[in-house]
């Protein structure tokens, strides 16, 4: 059985210092005789995080007045000393005047304190000190939806309900939903496979958006490629006014062009200038950074300014599906494939579902400290996201450039089982106050690089933040910092679920690897300042976690996986047996993942994979694969091709092809590539739009038979409260949330 892990909400302190006055500041005799003192204040507390602050210095001024204001959040469990530091601003050395220390922990909660520091025999400082507890808190605890998603579904349930009534426009009343309590909830999923999981999304849209079929869910899921299209359409100032129809055209001209053109010296300038811009506000950068700039470049060079948060015009009506988004979080000493958590993005909120640990967009990768942001940044653009939601080919960019990694995988596939933790996860040069280690390794077969590609290894081969797949994977700051974790709740609502439970014989089917998920279990370490936030790929490439969230409830996943497999004709399931897998270590309800269905049936353009009879709040899962079969014969459903240029069209292989033109490290791609497997896709939709509708009058017939399942919703504070040994973001055990010590 897992063990559950939840968020202590435990309140902090905030601790006000105000900065007053001195008297009588003195250099000594001699020092005063040269010159007159150029006063200032610092002030360290060494276990609260920003934990240094300084008054500006008045000069030449032997009793200054400051009155300055600064703000420290605490952990009420640690010993808090505030240590004052008076000093001599000067041009080449500021000279120190003398310290003294404040034990904090003899600050009643809500008392206000004037306090006077001697130093030396004649020098005071007057400070000014309030404690309080801090109730207003930056991360929402819950595992429950937030506020602003509960309404969406309110709202696009009743459109919703009208979108169904169209598609399904000849059925018979009892195929239709009659109340909205019989609207089921629909998700659509899109994989990772990087430009090649964008186009053939591109024509997934676009054909459920002109079927229908698109007013009829209430999600739509992407991981790393898929993000990328997601990001185009919701981020386009015409949708979903405008379809993706024409949003594809205009897709289809920028992928036609290199994107290694945004690497010529004039774009490199800006990308530095930026990166050392955001290094210099405190925030950790990374190649991903970079790599963000040269996707969002190249998707969505006019909207370079835009946020995850703005996006929220897109539904606040709920014209559209909610988008969601993802990317995981990995820890330096374990193998993604073992222990990786999922962070989910929305328009609405960032966070863990697996610790109920949330904030609004504005605030990913702000400073936090037990809940509070204690150092707000400006939001993040969407391309850095962007960056973040496909950084395994920023970790694997040498394959981009064409150039040969040290890992020498021929497929992506093959690369990321080579890396491990310690390639993509520890402190990068960037990060600390040392020059940057010099470790040239200039990648084999520059000789033969295009000179873009020979400009960019010289330019970069000697800094770490390029030229080590650590420096390449996404950093942002631990926003758990400082929380309390406690692993031993005896009750989990988010998987109070009824599933079925399989035989050992039924899960054997469904392992590929013993040590995949093995330490799934294991929580975050809520001690390291900063977090590694990496392409959820990396360990699958199907965003079911966001989908499989029991408070979303959804009953009908309508799934395609343009995951990169062996040949044509390899059975496409791997993934999906991943996804399998990881539900049923989290005990969620998932339908039986037969592989042997490839035997029976052979390779084809979607399966259907149901819940057993009573199975409650399982999900159908309709599972499109990229193949081209029909697609060859006719060029729109029952419609045969008949000249030689729509056979020649048609006529092609996906991961067969010798040439690669539809490879996972393509980031070019001809109008020719583009249309192939933009129309395959919209046409292999089109071609199961039956198999849709007849899976969403199956779920409308199960919500009528039972009425009661649906999505469960509640917030931490109404989990029983039992008393449990906690700890501390050290490890200490935790006897209370007050300041006295026992």
């Amino acid at each position: 059985m897992a063990s559950n892990i939840i968020v202590e909400q435990q309140f902090s302190h905030k601790f006000t210092v105000t900065v007053v006055r001195a008297e009588n500041v003195t250099k000594g005799a001699l020092g005063d005789l040269l010159d007159t003192p150029d006063p200032y204040v610092e002030l360290f507390i060494p276990t609260a995080p920003e934990s240094r602050k300084r008054t500006k210095h008045i000069d030449n001024d032997i009793n200054p007045k400051w009155n300055e204001t600064f703000n420290f959040i605490l952990d009420p469990n640690q010993d808090n000393v505030l240590e004052i530091t008076l000093m001599d601003a000067n041009y080449v050395m500021d000279e120190t005047l003398g310290a003294a220390s404040f034990d904090i922990t003899k600050l009643r909660v809500g008392q206000t304190k004037m306090e006077s520091f001697l130093f030396g025999k004649a020098t005071k400082v007057h400070l000014k000190m309030l404690l309080e507890i801090c109730t207003k808190q930056d991360l929402r605890f819950s595992v429950a939806l937030c506020d602003k998603e509960k309404r969406f579904r309110q709202t696009r349930r009743e459109r919703v309900m009208l979108g169904i009534k169209k598609l399904l426009d000849m059925e018979k009343p009892r195929f239709l939903p009659s109340s909205p309590e019989e609207v089921p909830v629909i998700a659509i999923a899109g994989s990772g496979g990087g430009f090649r999981a964008m186009v053939g999304f591109a024509g997934v849209m676009k054909a459920l958006f002109e079927s229908g079929v698109l007013d009829c869910a209430t999600y739509i899921a992407g991981l790393s490629g898929s993000t990328w299209y997601m990001s185009t359409l919701y981020s386009h100032p015409e949708f979903p006014d405008k379809g993706p129809k024409d949003i594809n055209s205009e897709l289809m001209n920028r992928v036609s062009s290199n994107p290694l053109r945004l690497l010529l010296p004039q774009h490199i300038t800006n990308y530095i200038q930026a990166l050392w811009s955001k290094k210099a506000t405190g925030q950790p950068v990374t190649f991903t950074d970079v790599f963000g700039m040269l996707i969002g470049e190249t998707l969505i060079p006019a909207r370079m300014d835009i946020k995850l948060s703005s996006i929220h015009e897109k539904i606040d009506q709920s014209q559209s599906p909610l988008p969601l988004f993802t990317c995981l979080h990995v820890k330096p000493d374990v193998s993604e494939l073992m222990f990786a958590d999922w962070v989910e993005f929305s328009p609405y909120e960032i966070g863990m579902a697996k610790y109920g640990t949330f904030m609004t967009p504005d605030l990913f990768g702000s400073k936090f400290f037990m809940g509070t942001a204690i150092k707000k940044y400006e939001e993040n653009p969407l391309h850095f996201l962007m960056g973040v939601w496909g950084s395994a080919f920023s970790i694997l960019f040498n394959r981009v450039l064409g150039l040969k990694d040290k890992a020498g995988g021929s497929t992506m596939e093959e690369e990321l089982e080579q890396i491990k933790p310690q390639h993509i996860v520890g402190e990068d040069s960037l990060d600390n106050d040392e020059e940057p280690p010099k470790e040239s390794q200039e990648a084999e077969g520059s000789a033969q690089a295009s000179w873009v590609q020979r400009m960019f290894t010289s330019l970069f081969s000697d800094s770490a933040l390029f030229n080590t797949r650590e420096g390449r994977a996404g950093k942002v700051h631990n926003f758990m910092l400082g929380l309390n974790l406690n692993t031993n709740m005896p009750f989990s609502p988010g998987n109070d679920v009824t599933c079925h439970v399989h035989t050992p014989e039924e899960e054997v089917d469904a392992v590929t690897d013993p040590d995949e998920f093995d330490r799934i279990y294991e929580p975050l370490d809520v001690k390291s300042k900063k977090i590694h936030v990496v392409d959820s790929g990396l360990t699958y490439n199907l965003p079911y976690p966001l989908i499989l969230r029991p408070q979303r409830g959804v009953n009908l996943i309508i799934s395609f996986d343009f995951s990169a497999r062996p040949s044509d004709s390899s059975p496409p399931f791997k993934e999906l047996l991943l996804a399998e897998k990881w539900a049923r270590m989290n005990k969620l309800p998932f339908p039986k993942i037969d592989p042997k269905v490839f035997d029976r049936e052979g390779l084809k353009e979607c399966y259907v994979f149901k819940p057993k009879k009573g199975e409650k709040n399982c999900p159908t899962v309709i599972h499109f694969v990229l193949v081209n079969i029909n697609f060859r014969k006719f060029k729109a459903p029952g419609v045969p091709r008949e000249t030689e240029k729509e056979k020649d069209l048609a006529d092609f292989d996906i991961f067969d092809d010798p040439e690669t033109p539809f490879s996972t490290f393509n980031f070019q791609y001809s109008n020719e590539s583009f249309t192939r497997l933009h129309d395959l896709m919209e046409f292999n939709t089109l071609n199961n739009l039956e198999v849709i509708k007849e899976a969403i009058k199956d779920c409308i017939l199960s919500r009528k038979e039972n009425p009661s399942c649906g999505p469960l919703s509640f917030s931490l504070s109404e989990i029983p409260k039992k008393r449990l040994l906690k700890r501390d973001f050290r490890g200490k055990p935790l006897n209370h949330l007050g300041n006295d010590k026992k």
